[in-house]
């Protein structure tokens, strides 16, 4: 079974754009318990909305997961762990935080609830609105 997540990144740091001219990348830098307990979670053939913060707050495209997670070898503490991912395809509308916001279907969900969090599991449902919200003129 495929599960899907969220991540989050400063796109002056790391963008969508850097990833599909990378083709693939290691996912580190996350530090956050709850966010490490995420991508301990994660395993090869995931998926994850890429979410740019800053100024853009938004979904901008769906990365793939093809590493189960290793320790992050940067990092002397093995708790730290990281994934490599690749792009799948960048949207064709970026759903805004500001229109999940008005959407009471997304009150619960941790984006909104959690805001600094850097890594969240994305329920099915929320996955399909968002998906579908992004294929909408």
């Amino acid at each position: 079974m495929v599960n899907f997540w969220l991540v989050k990144q400063e796109p002056s740091v790391y963008s969508y754009a850097a990833l599909e001219k990378e083709k693939k990348a290691v996912w580190d830098g996350v530090h956050n318990n709850l966010a490490l307990k995420h991508m301990n979670s994660m395993k090869k053939g995931d998926q994850a909305l890429f979410y740019h913060t800053g100024n853009e707050k938004q979904v901008v495209g769906i990365i793939g997961i093809i590493s189960s997670p290793y320790p992050n070898p940067k990092e002397d503490d093995k708790r730290y762990v990281v994934v490599d991912v690749k792009p799948i395809k960048p949207l064709k509308r970026y759903v805004t935080l500001d229109a999940m916001k008005k959407d009471m279907r997304f009150k619960n969900w941790e984006l909104l609830r959690i805001s600094r969090l850097s890594v969240m599991p994305v329920p099915k449902k929320i996955w399909d609105i968002i998906i579908k919200k992004s294929n909408s003129q």
